[in-house]
Parts: C-alpha cells; sequence; structure tokens
C-alpha cells in the first residue's frame, strides 16, 4: 500500500519529508512518517474504517491517564481504511526495576466493577467485558468460557479438558466468593514484546488490551514467555504488594494465555495448556 500525497492532506501533519515501512506488525500495515512538526507512527487496516482502533485508542488513553504509553494523535478512515496516528517512539535500554513500578501504577487505577463496558469482538481472540461485580464470574463467563467455545469450533477442545476445566471454574467461584478483588486498569497482553524503553530510559506499555480486572492476570503474563528479571517484581512489589500466596495463583491465569495461545495456533500448545490447566485443579 503506498502512503502517497493524496494522504498528506488527511494525516495533517504538516509537510511530510518521508513515509517509510515499518515490519513487525501482523494485522495492520505499519509505517514511520517523518514530517517538519515530528515524527510518528502510523497504522493502517485496509477495507476497514476508524471504529477498528477506537479500544486501541481507549486503552492508550487510560494507560496514559496514569502510567506511560505511546499518544494517540488521531484516527480516521480514509481511502476505504481505517488508520491510528501515534507519536514515534525512539527505543532505548532502561531500569526492570523502574517497568515494575510503571506496571504498578498503572495497576492502582481502580473500578469499581470488572469489565470495560463495551465488548472487543474485531480481535482473534473476542473479549466480553460487561460489568460484572464478581472476578470469578467475570473470569469464567467473559474470558474463559468465550475461548473454549471458539477452541470447540476448530475441534481442539475433548472430553478430558472439559472435565479439567469445570473442575477449575468451581474452583475459582468457590476462591473468589471469599476472596474479593480490586478491579485494576489492566494491560491485557503484558508479555515482553509489548514493554520497552525509551531512548530517555523511562520504560513504556505498548499495544494494550485494556479492561479493569484482577492484577495478577498481568503477573502471570509476565511469567509465561519470560523476559521480565527479578528487579522488575522487586519494583512491583515495593509500590503495590501483591495478595498473599499470588505465586500459587499464577497458573489460573496462565490458563487463559495458553488457551488463547491454543485457539490462534493449534496443538502447538495443547500439551503446555493441559499442563496449567492440571496444575491449576491442583495448586
Amino acid at each position: 500500500m503506498l502512503i502517497d500525497e493524496s494522504w498528506y492532506k488527511e494525516l495533517d501533519l504538516g509537510k511530510i519529508e518521508e513515509v517509510q515501512t515499518v515490519s513487525g506488525g501482523d494485522i495492520n500495515l505499519a509505517f514511520k512518517i517523518i514530517a517538519d512538526t515530528g515524527e510518528y507512527f502510523l497504522k493502517v487496516q485496509p477495507d476497514n474504517n476508524e471504529s477498528f482502533f477506537d479500544h486501541e485508542v481507549e486503552s492508550l488513553n487510560l494507560i496514559n491517564s496514569v502510567a506511560n504509553a505511546p499518544k494517540v494523535v488521531r484516527s480516521g478512515t480514509f481511502c476505504d481504511s481505517g488508520y491510528l496516528i501515534l507519536n514515534y517512539i525512539h527505543f532505548g535500554t532502561g531500569s526492570q526495576y523502574d517497568l515494575g513500578q510503571l506496571v504498578a501504577k498503572m495497576h492502582q487505577r481502580h473500578s469499581l466493577r470488572f469489565g470495560l463496558g463495551h465488548d472487543v469482538l474485531n480481535a482473534k481472540n473476542p473479549k466480553i467485558n460487561t460489568w460484572r461485580a464478581n472476578w470469578g464470574d467475570f473470569y469464567i463467563q467473559q474470558r474463559l468460557n468465550v475461548l473454549i467455545n471458539e477452541v470447540q469450533k476448530k475441534n481442539l477442545w475433548n472430553d478430558e479438558r472439559d472435565k479439567m476445566m469445570r473442575l477449575f471454574e468451581e474452583k475459582l467461584i468457590e476462591y473468589y466468593q471469599v476472596h474479593p478483588i480490586i478491579p485494576s486498569l489492566m494491560h491485557g497482553d503484558l508479555w515482553n514484546g509489548n514493554v520497552g524503553f525509551q531512548q530517555d530510559q523511562q520504560p513504556i506499555l505498548f499495544d494494550p488490551d485494556v479492561f479493569f480486572g484482577n492484577r495478577e492476570m498481568d503477573i502471570a503474563m509476565t511469567l509465561l514467555f519470560g523476559g521480565f528479571n527479578e528487579e522488575f517484581y522487586q519494583g512491583y512489589q515495593n509500590l503495590y504488594p501483591l495478595d498473599k500466596d499470588w505465586q500459587k495463583r499464577v497458573p489460573w491465569y496462565q490458563t487463559y494465555y495458553l488457551l488463547a495461545h491454543l485457539n490462534l495456533f493449534g496443538e502447538t500448545y495443547g500439551a503446555s495448556f493441559d499442563n496449567v490447566l492440571k496444575q491449576s485443579v491442583e495448586n
């Protein structure tokens, strides 16, 4: 796709000096825009409109209200394509302790209920975000069961998985009836590919999928694929300590993320999902 002069007026970024294609994404086309007003990151979703980016805009704005994420410049629709303009981030290095503190600051923004008020259905792993008062109900009905329905359509579900999941869900219901949780602003996809540092060493969070949930879910994601060291958890705990025995509940939330990977990538993740589901039932 060519970002030509017909786009320049639409983007309204001043005099555009250069447009560079950026690789790495599998959902959107991406470009670096160099203009006399600054440098920008442009995402384009062909054959769509700006509503495609509504959740990302909301997510970035919510995180920026308490922490640090790319800043939204503008979104719109042009040439039958939705687009989103962000400030361009030049990456550097920084302290994992500071990154842990940044995530803790994000989690310190609270809500009265779990959810977000609107669903996210334009993703491969759909999210149902109707407000709920009980975390166990939300997690089971609006996260786990939604994905179970998706993997069933792909014939990736079986009787043993169903039996173990029902045992796990019974455990969740029982636990959260007597252990209330304060809803926190969640990143929603907190793996090491979605965090970084600016050139000034300030930590930054990007590509969020926010909702208000149990912060242990974000922490469980950081432990699933690695990339966060002990300083990260020290920084987090020193600002906003996790509840007692949180480590025992890590498999409870890795179950969701591995179920999501089972849905996206098939039986490649089947054994890992089965293992963490078993841990969730037995822990």
